[in-house]
């Protein structure tokens, strides 16, 4: 039975997060009761498959935030009250468009998986006496439902559980006991660093040269990187500038930049503090990355483009929106890019996750954080 399979891969799903996911898993719900389950049927008139009663049976849906369990498609398990909810406001949606489009939503569909920030979502086919009862498909907005996800609840359970099992392999990562899923490294191509400097009169790509390390950084940077960025945000400034300075070391070594002598010898010096001044179009270094951005143009790596954009940032910069931009395209060559940045920023205990509010009150003149601190203002008047 394949109800079976829920259980034994429930099992499998939870012992692994237990064990390397403790956040994640104290995310997931305890048990649904048997009449609040038959309770739902009867207000939704459909009959759950019994895969989707023997998940409920094992978890009620899983809490919202930012800790949340989520399947592999980015959905977060309902609970009955969020079945009844979501498959309730589908229904709704339903209404003037086509309730016989079975491309796009039935009565007989039931929303078993949100992904919180649109109607999209995972769903299971509760029409009795066909074939594809049980079976589970997705919701989009733009293009409606489609099925192929899995023939059964089990199925896609099991499916779950042996992602988590494969960890890396599978884009599996962890993080202060969460849980991300990342996608896969495609393969990178390779460069030779032995080009010569190109002209000055060389037509090129212009680099951004109008970076200061006076620069403003807005919180949404920071936002982004959770508790990562509650920690830039709050570190002494030496701290941070030494974070920068090993992120874009790192970038430079994945993206093999630092192969070039203009590159390597500037991020030598900003590493000793002897960060060289403003060139101009035509300074070497200017030249060479002005060539990088040529070279990913014809090469259409937009990832060795933002690379050598960043070394320009990181350089004559902010280093708070360095560290935060490097980290961020550092994360399309490696999955361990969050344990490598905590690791740079020198691996202090971690802060919560934060809010409108931290961010409201936060004081540090190199990050914009006006408007949060204009609500957070409101909510204490």
């Amino acid at each position: 039975m394949t109800a079976d399979l829920v259980q034994a891969s429930w099992t499998r799903i939870d012992a692994w997060l237990r064990e390397h996911a403790p956040r994640t898993f104290a995310t997931l719900r305890p048990p649904a009761g048997d009449d609040e389950i038959a309770a739902a049927q009867e207000e939704l008139g459909v009959t759950f498959p019994p895969d989707l009663v023997a998940s409920l049976l094992r978890h009620n849906g899983a809490l919202e935030g930012p800790e949340a369990f989520r399947f592999s498609s980015g959905d977060r398990p309902l609970g009955v009250s969020g079945i009844l909810g979501d498959t309730g406001f589908m229904r709704g949606i339903d209404q003037g468009i086509d309730g016989e489009d079975e491309g796009y939503w039935l009565r007989g569909y039931v929303k078993f998986g949100s992904y919180d920030v649109t109607s999209d979502g995972l769903l299971v086919d509760c029409r009795t006496g066909r074939d594809s009862f049980g079976a589970v498909g997705r919701f989009f907005d733009e293009t409606g439902t489609s099925f192929g996800e899995a023939d059964s609840l089990g199925e896609y359970l099991a499916e779950e559980a042996d992602q988590l099992e494969r960890g890396q392999d599978a884009g599996i990562v962890t993080f202060n006991g969460r849980l991300f899923r990342e996608a896969s490294l495609p393969a990178r191509p390779k460069y030779s660093a032995g080009e010569p400097l190109p002209a000055p009169d060389e037509q090129l790509p212009e680099l951004d040269l109008s970076h200061s390390p006076t620069d403003l950084l807005h919180v949404s940077h920071l936002d982004g990187h959770e508790e990562l960025g509650a920690l830039i945000a709050t570190l002494p400034y030496e701290q941070v500038v030494e974070a920068a300075q090993k992120q874009l070391r790192r970038l430079a070594v994945e993206t093999g930049l630092n192969n070039y002598p203009e590159v390597e010898a500037a991020l030598n010096a900003w590493e000793r503090g002897e960060a060289p001044p403003r060139p101009d179009q035509t300074d070497p270094l200017a030249l060479r990355l002005r060539a990088v951005l040529a070279q990913a143009d014809t090469g259409r790596d937009r990832a060795l483009r933002w690379a050598a954009e960043k070394i320009a940032l990181g350089i004559w910069g902010s280093p708070y929106r360095s560290v935060c931009e490097s980290a961020e395209i550092r994360s399309h060559f490696t999955v361990d890019w969050r344990a490598d940045l905590h690791a740079d920023l020198g691996n202090p205990p971690l802060p919560p996750i934060p809010d409108d509010r931290f961010w409201g009150a936060l004081s540090n003149p190199a990050i914009d954080s006006s408007w949060y601190a204009a609500q957070y203002a409101q909510d204490r008047s």
